[in-house]
């Protein structure tokens, strides 16, 4: 054995070895340390529960959840200790929100997905404010930014401009008054505060299928940087009923907010297919998934305090439950109401056909945008119970697309569907072009599919098909130029190949 099997390591070395496995718990450890601790029995965080208890690493149980396992164990439930392993008589009911307990999950914990993060400290939230003046584009910016990226529809995005811009003053005026409240006294905060209240501003975007509608609502929480959750109202039953329970769309939102509770209490919340909640006629069964959501859902509107599970759309899963704040989450609710046209024209009709100069009955089958003179009583004929319809005052309607729009949907915006199968092409060397008749051909066929824009893409999908698996075979391939008579499969399309100057000789695919 030789002597340099036993010499020393340097200090240094052995410094910076341990300071590298110091910084890597370090970091481990300040992730940990953004969630809380949850109950695995209560399911309530340590911001409810207080200090908890760690059985395990991952295993916490608050205090009020261990005095109720030792008050039954002293009262006999267990029979004696000796008998522990049978749990049948213990009592469960004086715990909280205890549904059902799997000892078998005992040893897994509850994973980081579904924990909470930690609110920051009054310090940290006067020095960074979720909000700012400042930071909220004004009206005409937000308008700019969606034409980018939505074609028409130029009612809709001035009036979803105005509404969100106000709404979030709103929110940061509520903030501030907050803030004067924490910061001075009772006396000062009486005089400071003005008495307005700002209330509120939900919306109820009505528009025919393939309008827009979420597209809209994306782009705008994009804009925003604000989390979004959407949801499909068939989806909602009462609560007690298979299906979401109505505060399940409040645990999608905590879900993009990475559960993060400040930043959730000030996200959008769409609310899609909202026309399939109206009242249903001539129904002799219990209605829960339509008038009973409505009204479970008008507390949610107006602005409360909900528990939601995280994590989880039921609130009877082995999950953490947290407390969240509506007052200040914009709700945006959409749907297509199909038969509102024929309540529009009932009113319409009737308006009209008193006097000398009574309009013709028929005068507004052909009217594509009778949807945009929707008014409360429409709504509420519908099926919308009233107390519903006031807590979404703001009500606006979208145009239906017409030939010129779906053409401009085709290639003007930035994401337009056009541009993105030219960068796949683009991706093999290729150029993709699109004659304009083609594209009128294309906006045709869709307008005849009833279906809005969401008809573009698989029309354009049927016909490139061919071009997409035959273009890698040869690299000599420069242009492809889609045709109409390609489009309306009487033709191929032109391809021009590589070093050549003109399209003389064209090719079919």
């Amino acid at each position: 054995m030789n002597n340099d099997d036993f010499k020393e390591v340097p200090d240094n070395i052995q410094d910076n070895n341990e300071e590298t496995t110091n910084n890597i718990d370090n970091t481990n450890d300040n992730k940990a340390n953004d969630y809380e601790d949850v109950c695995y029995i209560c399911r309530r965080p340590e911001s409810v529960a207080g200090k908890m208890i760690h059985i395990q690493p991952n295993l916490c149980i608050c205090n009020d959840c261990m005095q109720k396992t030792f008050d039954s164990m002293s009262n006999g439930n267990f029979g004696n200790f000796g008998n522990l392993g049978n749990i049948s008589n213990m009592d469960f009911g004086n715990m909280p929100n205890i549904s059902m307990i799997n000892l078998s999950d005992l040893t897994g914990g509850i994973p980081n997905s579904q924990k909470l993060k930690k609110k920051k400290p009054k310090e940290e939230k006067k020095v960074e404010p979720i909000l700012d003046i400042h930071s909220i584009p004004a009206p005409h910016r937000i308008k700019a930014s969606l034409d980018d990226y939505v074609v028409g529809q130029e009612h809709a995005k001035k009036v979803m401009s105005v509404a969100v811009y106000n709404h979030y003053k709103r929110v940061m005026a509520d903030n501030k008054h907050k803030a004067q409240e924490e910061n001075t006294t009772a006396k000062q905060a009486s005089n400071k505060y003005d008495g307005v209240e700002i209330e509120k501003s939900n919306m109820l975007m009505i528009g025919p299928t393939g309008s827009g509608k979420t597209y809209l609502v994306k782009t705008l929480a994009k804009l925003l940087d604000v989390p979004l959750a959407i949801t499909d109202a068939t989806s909602l039953t009462e609560a007690g009923y298979i299906g979401d329970d109505i505060e399940s769309v409040v645990s999608k939102l905590l879900a993009a907010a990475d559960n993060d509770v400040e930043r959730a209490e000030h996200g959008i919340i769409f609310i899609d297919e909202i026309d399939k909640l109206a009242k249903k006629r001539n129904a002799n069964q219990r209605d829960v998934s339509g008038e009973s959501v409505q009204q479970g859902m008008l507390k949610l509107l107006e602005g409360s305090e909900v528990e939601v599970p995280v994590g989880a759309s039921s609130k009877n899963a082995m999950v953490p439950m947290t407390t969240v704040d509506t007052r200040n989450i914009l709700f945006i609710c959409g749907g297509a109401f199909p038969g509102l046209e024929d309540i529009i024209k009932e009113r319409l009709n009737k308006e009209a056909s008193i006097g000398f100069k009574a309009d013709l009955k028929d005068k507004y089958d052909g009217d594509e945008n009778l949807l945009m003179q929707a008014t409360v009583d429409d709504i509420r004929k519908f099926g919308m119970i009233p107390e519903f319809i006031g807590r979404l005052p703001i009500m606006f309607s979208l145009e239906a697309l017409t030939e010129d729009m779906l053409v401009k949907i085709l290639k003007e915006p930035k994401n337009a569907i056009i541009k993105q199968y030219q960068k796949l092409l683009e991706m093999d060397e290729v150029r993709l072009e699109f004659d304009d008749d083609a594209l009128y051909a294309i906006a045709k066929m869709a307008k005849e599919k009833k279906v809005g824009a969401r008809a573009l893409r698989a029309i354009i999908e049927d016909f490139m098909l061919d071009i997409m698996y035959e273009i890698p075979k040869d690299d000599n391939i420069g242009t492809v130029t889609i045709t109409k008579d390609y489009v309306e499969k009487k033709g191929g399309p032109l391809i021009q190949m590589r070093g050549t100057p003109e399209l003389a000789d064209s090719q079919h695919i």
